[in-house]
């Protein structure tokens, strides 16, 4: 089994289109743009020095290496050749400052040389994760192999310090993010070497003393994953982001040992994530003390934290997962996070981004309390690691629709496009024509050998009534053939586990894969103290502006007294609600939001 690269599949129009288009015209430019405000594509020349603007931060470059990786996503469907010049010349800078020795990090070079490798948890096998992913697909994008080259020299330098010398404080590094990147180098290159160092960090992972003595004074060792060797893990802990980047790497070397220990505990740890610590729209990472996974079924909505980034690295450890085996619900997991979770970061001009992403807003709650999350995005973050990863991420969101074993395609999302496929040794083309997530009508359309299509039905459309196997309803093609599957789209009302008690008593309204909330600015102060009623007249409306419908529906609110309590009414004013797509929400200005609401 193996996921379809994202390059093999054009998007045509709809939704997607939407966004791809969005990332190419707006995000990467104003990502760009402030990005060399504030000086992160600058540092690669390493010629800061003390009591100059703009220190540079022992994560930069990672911010930079993520939107290398976008821009080389976007050339290689596209040429653009004012950002190739631009990349080539911070890969120029790179190349001129790496060491003989193949190290490579703007800030200790500049900042911090006796340093190096001192920290656990200072980022720097972490950024190196991030170049090696930005050098395969700028060498896969261009043929250029500088910055190839350089993050070859710098994975033999680690090699040599972690693997033979040992010479480092620490052993595997307090932000995961290396290992799934040096998998991929594996992939990409073949050089067992890689694989090793990748198996090196893994298996060395909560499972040696040198760790335990570089450990963070405010953090335990759960906070980096490193409490128990990995394949004895069944419970999601610490930092979100860096968790799932682990168990990607995890699912990934699981697949290509045919390791069944490793296999198995990425198995309870996805279902620990889904179905304990996960919000309704795919948001993980609930507790802002850290960015952490909370404790089972604690999900708080006014602050919970669900990164952006977070998100985006469980969308990736589902999409590992689903090429382990057959099982609809990767594709239900990786829906849910791209239509929810992850798009709410992006404003819908493509110049704002959230870091945190709250189910609920109430702007006089927060006056009062020590937390107090952004309510209207922003264009850049002291802590940026959030925009560049946007970029990447829909430069390249087709990455997980298709999954392929031999003459059987996996369908695992839809949108309008065209994707090539080899088939019985010779090119087949497959094209979507859908409308999704306006509808669930998808039609295929295919020319090439017979294979076999096989199509998740998303666990949302409770309503289908065909033959499924593992999630997925099968199809026999041949060259010419055309089938249609139409999906139910009714929206849904959602309740959570009885013991998740933030949401005790009130539902979330799903319609398809979209989760819907309600904003001050439609339908007034006071939020949650609507109900929806859920057998009046329910008006689903495309309106302009939103990629996505919006719902009107019944509701009621008790009316305005100046009584602090009184005796139990019935009385209620009616009016008709409006939902707007999560995603969308704190567009148009800062207001009170609500995703878990009353229903009668």
């Amino acid at each position: 089994m193996k996921n379809l690269d994202f390059a093999k599949t054009t998007l045509k129009d709809g939704f997607w289109r939407f966004y791809s288009n969005l990332d190419r015209s707006s995000v990467v430019k104003h990502v760009y743009d402030r990005f060399k405000e504030t000086g992160r594509f600058d540092a690669l020349r390493c010629m800061w020095r003390e009591g100059e603007p703009n220190k540079p931060h022992i994560f930069w470059d990672s911010d930079v290496a993520k939107w290398i990786e976008g821009v080389a996503f976007l050339i290689e469907m596209s040429p653009e050749p004012e950002w190739e010049a631009l990349v080539d010349e911070m890969v120029d800078n790179i190349a001129a400052n790496q060491r003989a020795d193949g190290y490579f990090n703007s800030y200790f070079l500049t900042v911090e040389p006796s340093k190096i490798f001192c920290n656990r948890d200072w980022h720097e096998l972490y950024c190196v994760g991030h170049m090696i992913e930005a050098a395969i697909a700028y060498h896969k994008a261009t043929g250029k192999d500088k910055l190839l080259n350089c993050v070859l020299k710098n994975v033999d330098m680690i090699y040599r310090v972690f693997v033979e010398e040992q010479s480092a404080a620490f052993v595997t590094p307090g932000h995961e993010e290396i290992e799934l990147a040096l998998i991929k180098l594996y992939d990409y290159l073949g050089n067992e070497k890689h694989l090793e160092l990748a198996r090196f960090f893994l298996d060395n992972r909560g499972n040696n003393e040198k760790d335990k003595e570089n450990a963070h004074p405010h953090f335990n060792s759960a906070y980096f994953q490193s409490n128990l060797p990995l394949r004895e893990l069944s419970e999601a802990v610490g930092h979100s982001v860096r968790a799932c980047y682990l168990y990607t790497a995890m699912a990934m070397l699981a697949k290509r040992d045919c390791d069944t220990e490793m296999k198995a505990a990425c198995d309870r740890l996805f279902d620990d994530i889904v179905n304990r610590k996960m919000s309704v729209t795919g948001g993980i990472g609930a507790d802002h003390r850290g960015e952490t996974f909370s404790c089972k079924y604690d999900l708080p909505n006014s602050d919970t934290y669900n990164e952006t980034c977070a998100a985006i690295s469980l969308a990736m450890f589902a999409g590992a997962m689903q090429e382990l085996e057959v099982d609809s619900r990767y594709g239900d997991i990786i829906e849910r996070v791209f239509y929810n979770g992850f798009i709410s970061g992006l404003s819908l001009d493509g110049e704002r981004f959230f870091y945190t992403n709250p189910l609920e807003i109430d702007r006089k709650k927060y006056a009062r309390s020590t937390y107090q999350p952004i309510c209207e995005r922003v264009k850049v973050f002291s802590c940026s690691c959030c925009p560049p990863n946007v970029v990447r991420m829909l430069a390249s969101i087709s990455r997980y629709m298709y999954t392929v074993d031999g003459d059987a395609v996996y369908c695992n999302q839809f949108a309008e496009s065209e994707t090539k496929l080899t088939v019985g040794g010779k090119e087949a083309v497959l094209t979507q024509k859908t409308d999704y997530p306006l509808n669930g009508k998808i039609t295929f359309n295919y020319s090439g050998e017979p294979m076999t299509l096989y199509v998740r039905v998303p666990d949302w459309c409770v309503e289908f009534e065909g033959k499924t196997e593992n999630g997925f309803v099968k199809f026999n093609l041949t060259d010419g053939d055309s089938v249609t599957l139409d999906l139910p789209m009714r929206v849904h009302f959602i309740e959570a586990n009885p013991y998740a008690q933030d949401n005790s008593g009130r539902y979330a309204v799903q319609r398809g894969p979209i989760v819907y909330c309600m904003e001050e600015l439609d339908n007034g102060e006071n939020l949650r103290d609507i109900t929806l009623i859920e057998n009046s007249t329910i008006k689903v409306i495309k309106e302009e502006g939103i990629p996505a419908p919006v719902i009107y529906i019944g509701a009621e609110r008790r009316p305005k007294t100046d009584r602090l309590y009184r005796l139990k009414t019935t009385d209620r004013v009616g009016f008709t609600a409006r939902l707007i797509p999560y995603f969308a929400f704190a567009n148009r200005a800062a207001s009170d939001i609500l995703v878990w609401t009353m229903v009668k």
